[in-house]
């Protein structure tokens, strides 16, 4: 069915362009990193979600996160180190505006 209607197929639409490809290779790798973590957890914040879970993490995003967190706008934080890219398990409060 699909191949005598090939407009029936689902599109991809990605928002904005915040990937970008590597050079030649054709994979595709993430700009900003902090950017994401951000975007998480005010997404996580608008959702009533009391907890987020932000991977990949940084040293960057992790002294972000500690400054956030010394000011009062989120709870404690989980580093977990998986020997990968790690991840961050950010409890929220309820305080984040956009």
């Amino acid at each position: 069915w699909l191949k005598r209607f090939p407009s029936a197929q689902p599109t991809l639409v990605f928002p904005r362009a915040r990937r970008a490809r590597a050079a030649g290779d054709g994979n595709m790798v993430k700009i900003s990193v902090l950017r994401d973590c951000l975007n998480g957890i005010v997404n996580a914040e608008k959702r009533g979600k009391r907890q987020v879970l932000v991977r990949p993490s940084s040293k960057v995003i992790i002294k972000f996160l500690q400054v956030m967190q010394k000011h009062g706008y989120i709870g404690d934080l989980e580093i977990v180190d998986d020997h990968r890219a790690g991840k961050v398990v950010v409890d929220l409060v309820g305080r984040i505006n956009k």
